[in-house]
């Protein structure tokens, strides 16, 4: 059969069947700066959406419109599920606290314990999900607690 008469799906079609974004089964627990966060990018995805919607006839540009309409939907149930959880202080390591721990080898590392969509450990910031962050919650100041990297002291709470 001569390729002329099959029918190859276009790179439009293809684009424009963009999958959902996943989102999280667990509690969507935020952070001040994290509600910000998600705000900021619902707004940005409204923007975006709009913008494809008035950059003319959708069958042009389906890219556009197919990302726009996924962000959309999913940074709007991220803000319709938000939890918001300041930390309160204390010694326990709670959701939003800053942590300092020490590990056997005499370093020490800072995290901020904070919700799934605001995490960043290479800013120091690790989702309260994280076996990092499970393995840290509930302890308190002097109180050791078993990582994939060994036993860490914490050394303090913010």
């Amino acid at each position: 059969m001569s390729v002329a008469f099959t029918r190859e799906e276009d790179l439009e079609s293809t684009a424009a069947d963009l999958p959902d974004r996943p989102i999280s089964q667990n509690r969507n627990l935020v952070t001040p700066e994290g509600l910000a966060a998600i705000e900021a990018e619902l707004e940005a995805a409204r923007d975006a959406y709009n913008a494809a919607r008035l950059a003319g006839d959708v069958s042009t540009d389906r890219t556009a419109m197919a990302r726009a309409t996924r962000d959309l939907r999913y940074w709007s149930a991220r803000r319709g599920t938000a939890e918001l959880t300041p930390f309160e202080g204390g010694e326990v390591v709670r959701f939003g606290a800053r942590v300092t721990f020490e590990r056997e080898d005499g370093r020490q590392q800072t995290y901020r314990i904070v919700g799934e969509d605001e995490a960043d450990p290479n800013a120091g910031l690790v989702s309260y999900v994280a076996p990092l962050a499970r393995a840290l919650l509930g302890k308190s100041l002097g109180d050791t607690a078993q990582t994939s990297g060994g036993e860490v002291e914490i050394v303090a709470v913010d």
